[in-house]
């Protein structure tokens, strides 16, 4: 199940800042097979073991990585935590919406394939199944939010 919420909470149990949480926590943390290989799918980078990364564009730390692999890696290192998604392109939302027992924040639906099989909770309450749930759930968002002038 992947959990969404769709209105921000700024409190202990949120990454909103995922660049900021990641330079500051995540990337002290050791990194496991399962991380080494998010990083080299999600931004076609190796991690070397003094946590540098060599890239196409050349020798980084591990640091630099993208915006989006920095999410990915909050979520996979603090699944206790709500992990802010907005910053991803659709390469890294692809990996995420194949993930269970996740929790996400985001504002707005991102183009993104879902699978017939996934379920997703929003809000901690409505759950929906697959891409066809997926869009009408946020179609309904979108009348809801008109509705209330939002």
């Amino acid at each position: 199940m992947i959990d969404i919420y769709t209105d921000k909470k700024n409190c202990e149990d949120w990454i909103i800042q995922n660049d900021l949480y990641f330079n500051l926590n995540t990337c002290n943390e050791e990194m496991t097979e399962r991380d080494i290989n998010l990083i080299k799918q999600a931004d076609d980078a190796v991690l070397t073991p003094d946590k540098h990364i060599q890239t196409k564009f050349g020798l980084g730390t591990i640091r630099n990585l993208s915006s989006g692999c920095k999410t990915l890696l909050n979520i996979i290192k603090h699944p206790d935590k709500v992990v802010c998604v907005e910053e991803c392109g659709p390469n890294v939302l692809k990996i995420i919406f194949e993930m269970d027992n996740i929790k996400i924040y985001m504002s707005r639906p991102s183009f993104v394939y879902v699978s017939d099989n996934t379920k997703i909770r929003f809000n901690g309450d409505e759950i929906v199944t697959g891409s066809a749930g997926y869009s009408a759930w946020w179609s309904k968002e979108y009348e809801r939010r008109e509705k209330d002038d939002l």
